[in-house]
């Protein structure tokens, strides 16, 4: 299975998203709020970067809460390693435990129409297992 079949009923315009010149403070709410652990970072159409809990904890720890007045583009994690909506849900997995990373942004083209966690390429792939595994008993019942 691919990316684009795990998200093809998520309308792109469900993404929260943080613009690159918002304070940080603000990105930290909307992660709370949302109970998310990143954001896709924009400038303008493009994904800039990504912010995550791990950004504010790193800058926690070496800033202290002066970090929240900066701006996101100063703290995010750049540039962003996006995937497109053919790769291979395995090679997702593969990329994000490569790369140890949890999020990653799906791009058609240059436009962004997902983001998808590591849950998110668990969960399908356990789909994809129960639905081979159903069909194989049908094939055996039948034979």
């Amino acid at each position: 299975m691919n990316i684009g079949k795990l998200i093809e009923d998520r309308p792109s315009s469900d993404i929260i998203t943080v613009g690159i010149d918002q304070p940080v403070r603000d990105a930290v709410a909307i992660l709370a709020s949302k109970r998310i652990g990143a954001l896709p970072v924009m400038d303008g159409d493009t994904v800039a970067g990504i912010f995550s809990e791990r950004d504010v904890i790193y800058r926690l720890a070496d800033e202290g809460q002066s970090c929240l007045d900066r701006v996101v583009g100063d703290v995010m994690t750049a540039p962003a390693i996006t995937i497109d909506r053919q790769t291979d849900i395995l090679d997702a997995l593969g990329l994000m435990s490569k790369r140890r990373i949890r999020h990653l942004p799906v791009l058609d083209g240059q436009r962004m129409c997902g983001f998808i966690s590591i849950g998110d390429l668990v969960q399908g792939r356990l789909n994809e297992i129960q639905r081979e595994a159903s069909e194989m008993r049908a094939y055996i019942q039948t034979a």
